[in-house]
Parts: C-alpha cells; sequence; structure tokens
C-alpha cells in the first residue's frame, strides 16, 4: 500500500461514477422540491397526467432553461401567451447540492492541477448535458381548454357553434435549454471553487485566493441569510394567518425570487412593472397593489411605503446582514489587509451580487384569447405581468453600500483574531 507524501500526493477519486452521482443528487433534490411546491400550489389535478411534465418543465426553467407557451384557438380565434420566470428555490437547491457533489472528492487537498480540475468538471458537464436533453423532451405538454370556463357567456355560446377549442401548452427550445443549462453549470462550479476554503486550486490561482474567497464567501452567506430570514417569515405566516399550501408553493417555489428582491429593494434599487389580469404566480399584497393599475409602476422604497410603512425595515435587515457578511469577510481574510482593501472587496463582490439578482429576478408573463374580436388580446381575457429592474442604479447604489459596509467590517476586525492566526505569546 502507497503512503501519500509531498512529493507524491494522494489521487482524488473523481472519476464517472462520482460524476454521476452528483448530477443525480442535483437533479432529484430540485425535482423533489419543484415537485412539493407544484402540488402545493394545485399543480397535481392538471388533467392528461401532465404534472411530472410541469415538474420536468419547472427544472429546465430553474437552470435557465427555455420553455415556449404555445396556443392554437382554430381559424376564427386568436391566442397568445408567454412567460419568463426562474424558479429560484429550486435553482438553489440544486446549486447547493451539484456544488457540494463537485467538492466533495477535492477536499482535504491544498492544491489541484488546472488539467485534474478540468477533466473532473468535463465528467460533470457530459453527464449533466444528457440529463437536461432528457429533460428538455420530457417537458412538452398540450391542454385542451373549454370556453365556458373563461367566464364570459359570449364566448362559450360562440365556442359551441363553431366547434372552437383553444388548446394551449408548453414545449422546451432543446439547444437554448443545453446551452443556458451548461452555463448555469459552469456558474456553480466555479462559485464552488471561489466559495470553499477547503477546494484545491491551480498554483497559478492561488495568489486571488486571500481576496476573492472571502468576499465570494461573504455574499453567499449574505444570500442564504435572505432566504432564512424569508423561510421564517413564511412559517410565521402559515401558522398564524393560514394559507398553509400557498404559502409553502412560495417557499418551494419562489422564496429567493421575493428575498432577493427585498434585498435590492432595501438598498434603495428601484423596479418597474405592471401587473394586469388574474396570475397565478406567487406576490405579496403589497406588491400586487402598487404594480396593479398603471401602465408602468415605479417599485421602490418610496411606492411600497404609501402601502405599508413596515418596509422600511427592509433596510435595517440590509444594513444589519451587510455589516455582518462584511464582519465575516475580514474575519476570514489575511490580517494584513487594511479596511479601505476590504471596503473595495465587498463593495465589487456586492455589485455583482446585485447584478446576478437583476438579471435572473426579471419576471415576464402574459396571455390572451380572442374569437370573432370578442376578448382582447392583453384585454378582458387577458393579462400581464412584467416586472425589471434598473440595473445601473442598483449596481450603483450597492457599490456605495459594500465600500461602507466593508470599510467598518474591516475596522470590527481588527480587533478578533483572524483564522489561522497564531497569537504570540506574552512578554515577561
Amino acid at each position: 500500500m502507497s503512503v501519500p507524501t509531498p512529493s507524491r500526493p494522494a489521487v482524488a477519486r473523481h472519476g464517472w461514477p462520482q460524476a454521476l452521482g452528483a448530477v443525480l443528487a442535483g437533479l432529484v433534490s430540485m425535482g423533489v422540491v419543484a415537485a412539493l411546491g407544484l402540488w402545493a400550489a394545485g399543480a397535481a389535478e392538471l388533467p392528461d397526467h401532465a404534472f411530472p411534465r410541469v415538474v420536468a418543465a419547472t427544472v429546465v426553467t430553474a437552470v435557465g432553461g427555455t420553455i415556449e407557451l404555445s396556443g392554437n384557438a382554430g381559424g376564427l380565434a386568436e391566442s397568445d401567451a408567454g412567460m419568463t420566470v426562474v424558479p429560484l428555490s429550486v435553482t438553489l437547491v440544486g446549486a447547493l447540492v451539484l456544488a457540494a457533489g463537485f467538492l466533495r472528492p477535492l477536499r482535504h487537498r491544498a492544491v489541484a492541477g488546472a488539467r485534474e480540475l478540468a477533466g473532473w468538471a468535463a465528467r460533470i458537464a457530459v453527464l449533466w448535458l444528457l440529463a437536461l436533453l432528457g429533460l428538455s423532451f420530457a417537458a412538452r405538454q398540450t391542454f385542451t381548454l373549454s370556453l365556458d370556463d373563461l367566464g364570459q357567456d359570449e364566448l362559450g355560446d360562440l365556442g359551441d357553434l363553431f366547434g372552437i377549442s383553444p388548446e394551449v401548452g408548453f414545449t422546451t427550445d432543446v439547444p437554448a435549454t443545453l446551452f443556458f443549462g451548461l452555463l448555469w453549470l459552469a456558474g456553480v462550479l466555479v462559485l464552488a471553487l471561489l466559495v470553499s476554503r477547503g477546494a484545491p486550486l491551480p498554483g497559478r490561482l492561488l495568489r486571488f485566493q486571500e481576496s476573492v474567497r472571502p468576499a465570494a464567501y461573504a455574499m453567499v452567506l449574505l444570500l442564504l441569510a435572505w432566504v432564512g430570514l424569508g423561510v421564517v417569515i413564511g412559517l410565521v405566516v402559515a401558522a398564524t394567518r393560514g394559507h398553509v399550501a400557498e404559502t409553502f408553493a412560495v417557499i418551494l417555489l419562489g422564496l429567493p425570487n421575493l428575498m432577493w428582491l427585498a434585498l435590492t429593494l432595501g438598498l434603495g434599487a428601484t423596479w418597474n412593472g405592471r401587473v394586469e389580469g388574474p396570475f397565478g404566480l406567487p406576490m405579496p399584497h403589497v406588491l400586487d397593489e402598487v404594480l396593479r393599475g398603471r401602465e408602468v409602476a415605479e417599485l421602490n422604497l418610496g411606492t411600497l411605503a404609501e402601502y405599508d410603512g413596515r418596509v422600511w425595515w427592509l433596510v435595517v435587515a440590509d444594513a444589519v446582514l451587510l455589516l455582518a457578511a462584511a464582519f465575516v469577510m475580514a474575519r476570514r481574510s489575511p490580517s494584513r489587509m487594511r479596511a479601505w482593501q476590504h471596503a473595495v472587496h465587498l463593495a465589487v463582490a456586492l455589485a455583482l451580487t446585485v447584478l446576478m439578482i437583476c438579471l435572473v429576478g426579471r419576471i415576464a408573463a402574459h396571455y390572451g384569447l380572442s374569437v370573432l374580436g370578442i376578448g382582447d388580446l392583453g384585454g378582458d381575457l387577458g393579462g400581464e405581468l412584467f416586472l425589471r429592474p434598473e440595473v445601473w442604479s442598483a449596481v450603483g447604489l450597492a457599490l456605495l453600500w459594500g465600500l461602507v459596509a466593508g470599510f467598518l467590517g474591516g475596522l470590527a476586525a481588527r480587533r478578533v483574531r483572524h483564522r489561522g492566526e497564531v497569537v504570540p505569546p506574552a512578554q515577561g
């Protein structure tokens, strides 16, 4: 039996079976969360045994895949629909599980060659693409609607007279799903290497770990803290106000969508949006009040405070959690770093984090049906929902918050011994 020595390092066990285990664990965890969330939302009652296909479509969208909605209402009718929303609860669970599976064979090592890391990541990527291909073909379904159920008697009578049976369905854009799914996987694996202190890096990149890893870890901690806060709030709401199923649907499907939106609002960011018509997407009542009935509404602390003054607590929550993240970042950084360096590191990291939230937190959905001119696309039988950020102002505010919080966190960490730092013995 060979014993590892400094000149003969242990060979990491990360072959195809380990890659398969990591991919399967990620997909199963995402599928379970998506299925439970959709079940709580009532999707298990969909006709034609469509529930498994809807679960597959949810997992596809969670990793950046593209689901295309389609409609066919016959020659005397016109239909239109589309939706873009990422179920970030499913995304977050999948990212955490996949990252853990990727890092597990690499633990207890200080350095790994670039070729070794690339080979391990490539194995996971090949199996991931095959799994996405299977999900893409599974995520396809068509439903037939009854005009009598759409709420207007005239349309029901016309449907019976002309034999109109509208069909709606969804399918997957396979090339786009494979491309964005692979891009998502690459982001998860790179972020896992950046965040984990125990993950080995190629020798040429070791000089960057002192400045990048503590900041990346602090931002992941900040995002998870906001999600944890949302879970506590959701459980309290479910226990005190009822609506248990709806609350758990929000937690299991879209909790990060709401909580990371709240993070940016607490920093002072502005989002623009509109709500018209009924939608099944989870949305707090105060957001619906601000966005409904306007061509384009501004969503920020000022407009929200007109309906509920408690939104100012978002500023307090951001301040407390950012200072905690800054302290953790400084605590994990070398003690020789100065407060202004911590400020710069946190500012850049927070700006990139807010940019990510702005990109993945957008929502766009619309639907419409018109039969012989009765019912207008976007009118009584239509609806629209969109929510998009003012990106660069949000990123600029994140830079300012990061500079202040990073500087204060760096000052506070001076009084605390850093990890790995040896305290010299007392003199005399």
